[in-house]
């Protein structure tokens, strides 16, 4: 009985190993039918047929069997497609854009020199006055009167210089006695001149010819010297200082024509000329000071406005120009991809003005130069590109579409 139970269970196992087997046999079948074991292997058989024509005759496969061709030559590397445009020429200009302060060319205040009370006021504010025109006049009674006392000192002193020498010609006096009436005289004579100078300052003037601003007494009031009366300033031709980088002291010069404008009359440009500079550079800065004259024959000008001003430094009509985004930066270094016989070469520049897009090349390129200006991130030097065409403007796009059944 056990006997038949393992012959049973060999019987089983046997089936089971010839139903695997038969499977296994039936799955590599059907791999080969669809997926060739000598695809697995690298080997790739040949499905069109061998010819036998001799070369240069179409073989037994048919009018096909000899035309196929490799997509690209072996080594031979594809062309990267780029964006690239001709440099232009165009009028470029070199200025200095700064800030500046008008400042009157010729300012003062006003002031006494003496004590007094003010007896008369002579101008009227905001006027126009002459150089040596009165301005004000301080009582000079009292200046008068020593006047009066120093001339009767002198003449009294005069006597006595004038007795003294006689008498000492005479003998009868000694020479220090003499000396003596020569000092007093000399004493008299200078105090008369100093109520003289202190007379002529009641009368006060102007110094040039101005503009007065808006007086600060009344006739009547008691001025002190150093008091504030009134302010003058020459406005016919006003000064003008700013700031400029030390870089630029070298293209600097006097009689440079200078523009400048105002935010009071917007619409309005003004000329004038540099005329000076300070001598030094700031050290904290590293700017200097420079100076200009700017005449203002119609008065609109006046002292302490903010200025713009730009100075034209050079002027060239035929300069080098490309987009701003040909320009290749590496380090402190600039460099352009220029096509020549369909190569990107690295070429270095040197920039010259930058303008909004646009950036002037004093040095490494010509006049008909092509300048990659997309695609430099897959170049390398002297690799070969494909300058794709440009685009259509977006005008001529418009119009195609509205165009009906476009």
């Amino acid at each position: 009985m056990s006997g038949e139970i393992i012959r049973g269970s060999r019987s089983k196992r046997v089936s089971l190993i010839a139903g695997s087997v038969l499977a296994l046999i039936i799955a590599l079948l059907i791999v080969q039918r669809y997926f060739p074991l000598g695809s697995l292997w690298g080997s790739k058989p040949s499905s069109a047929p061998v010819s036998t024509a001799p070369e240069g005759k179409p073989g037994g496969g048919g009018a096909s069997g000899n035309t196929a061709k490799p997509a690209s030559a072996p080594g031979k590397t594809m062309a990267t497609p780029v964006k690239a445009v001709t440099v232009k020429q165009a009028k470029m200009t070199e200025d200095i854009n700064a800030v500046g302060t008008l400042l009157a060319d010729e300012a003062v205040l006003i002031r006494p020199e003496i004590a007094g009370r003010v007896t008369k006021i002579h101008f009227t504010e905001g006027q126009v006055v002459a150089a040596g025109a009165a301005l004000v006049s301080i009582d000079p009674a009292e200046l008068r009167a020593q006047l009066a006392q120093s001339t009767a000192d002198v003449a009294l002193n005069k006597q006595r210089y004038d007795r003294a020498n006689s008498l000492y010609r005479q003998n009868f006096i000694s020479r220090q006695a003499l000396d003596e009436a020569s000092s007093n005289l000399e004493r008299a004579s200078a105090a008369r001149q100093e109520t003289l100078a202190k007379l002529s300052k009641t009368e006060i003037q102007a110094p040039f010819k101005g503009v007065l601003g808006l007086r600060k007494i009344s006739a009547g009031a008691y001025v002190r010297p150093g008091d504030d009366i009134v302010t003058l300033e020459d406005t016919s031709s006003l000064k003008l200082d700013f700031r400029v980088p030390e870089m630029y002291l070298s293209k600097l010069k006097p009689n440079q024509e200078l523009t400048l404008r105002v935010d009071a009359y917007p619409s309005d440009t003004f000329k004038g000329k540099i005329f000076a500079f300070e001598p030094g550079v700031d050290e904290r800065t590293r700017t200097i000071v420079v100076r200009g004259l700017v005449p203002n024959p119609d008065g609109k000008l006046r002292s302490g406005m903010f200025t713009r001003v730009d100075v034209l430094l050079d002027t060239r009509p035929s300069a080098i120009v490309v987009p701003e985004q040909a320009i290749w930066p590496q380090g402190r270094d600039a460099f352009v991809y220029k096509v020549t016989e369909g190569k990107a070469m690295l070429t270095k520049i040197e920039l010259g003005v930058r303008r909004p897009g646009e950036v002037e090349v004093l040095k490494g390129l010509g006049a008909a130069d092509m300048v990659v200006t997309d695609g430099q991130m897959k170049l390398k030097d002297g690799a070969p590109v494909m300058v794709l065409p440009a685009e259509p403007p977006k005008a001529a796009n418009t119009e195609s579409a509205s165009k009906p059944g476009s």
